[in-house]
């Protein structure tokens, strides 16, 4: 009975060391809840965008020809649209896991999530750049494709600093852009899967496995 006990002290020690080498190499209070709350403002994000291309295109067929300026000013709300969308996605995200890292007892912001920033923040900003090369040559239809590629391979980078789950949904959002790229036309609605339904489906997997 006594070595029973000892035996199981012994195997929550294992665990309890773990658990402490786990929280200090990654960050581990992502919440699934950010992940969701993220898609909902894709969805919003993509559905507005739409409405603004139905609008520029019903324009087209009541007067029957586009201006430069009118194109310039579409690139420009789009532009502005998809800022705010992801400055409200980062905002909630940012929130909700604060929320949680608060109530595990850990910080937000340390030597880890800084590791983890950092190496989302270099494929996202190289893809920030090359989308906007892309934009200034009025290569627009393949933003889209772009921007899953770039942020799949980000969270890819990333996902060694935090939950590996995190690596399957930027294989996901790869394997869409590349997709995307054989069907460029349909760039809005590949945008709207990647960071919209990808987004809700991986955080509620987050939510039910980690924090329900």
């Amino acid at each position: 009975m006594q070595e029973n006990d000892q035996s199981t002290r012994s195997l929550e020690d294992i665990k309890d060391i773990r658990r402490i080498m786990e929280r200090s190499s990654r960050f581990i209070s992502l919440s699934g809840l950010s992940g969701i709350s993220a898609g909902i403002c894709a969805l919003i994000g993509a559905y507005l965008g739409y409405r603004m291309l139905g609008s520029y295109y019903g324009s087209y067929n009541s007067r029957g020809l586009f201006s430069g300026d009118d194109f310039s000013m579409l690139k420009i709300r789009m532009a502005i649209l998809a800022g705010g969308v992801f400055v409200v996605a980062f905002t909630s995200s940012y929130y909700l896991t604060w929320r949680k890292a608060k109530k595990q007892g850990l910080p937000v912001w340390d030597l880890t999530s800084r590791r983890l920033a950092w190496n989302m923040i270099i494929p996202l900003a190289a893809g920030g750049a090359f989308i906007l090369g892309m934009l200034r040559y009025d290569a627009w239809i393949f933003v889209a494709p772009a921007c899953l590629l770039f942020y799949g391979l980000a969270l890819v980078n990333a996902s060694k600093y935090t939950l590996t789950d995190i690596r399957y949904l930027g294989y996901c959002e790869i394997v869409l852009g590349l997709i995307n790229m054989l069907f460029p036309g349909y760039g809005l609605w590949f945008w709207a899967a990647g960071f919209g339904v990808l987004h809700i489906i991986y955080g509620t997997i987050m939510w039910m496995k980690y924090e329900k």
